[in-house]
């Protein structure tokens, strides 16, 4: 078992819900990525972010669907673009990423609870 933490720590870490604006290919990545513009309600804002889901997404099929990001971390340089937030997702069996997933729509910005 990984270590505990307190339900403190965990509250520490702002997960909030975002609907995709744009997607594209990001060419300069040194792994196969996308480009992603993420609109996480008035609180937050629109963020960017670098994800490595291009094995089981297209773009045009990203745009409009709900992901989940951590938005309080400090934004990463990925090569000539500035990742924003960490979208959020696991490893399938081969080590691609799966989008960790919103079954049902919430309002943009909503936190994880």
């Amino acid at each position: 078992m990984s270590d505990e933490i307190s339900f403190d720590d965990f509250m520490k870490v702002d997960i909030r819900a975002g609907t995709v604006l744009k997607a594209e290919i990001f060419p300069e990545a040194r792994k196969p990525a996308y480009k992603l513009l993420i609109d996480f309600g008035p609180e937050v804002g629109e963020k960017k972010s670098s994800a490595q889901i291009t094995v089981h997404y297209q773009p045009e099929d990203l745009v409009g669907r709900q992901v989940m990001a951590v938005t309080n971390f400090p934004p990463r340089q990925i090569g000539p673009f500035m990742s924003e937030v960490l979208t959020l997702g696991y490893a399938d069996d081969n080590g691609d990423i799966v989008l960790a997933g919103i079954d049902r729509a919430v309002p943009n910005g909503e936190r994880m609870m």
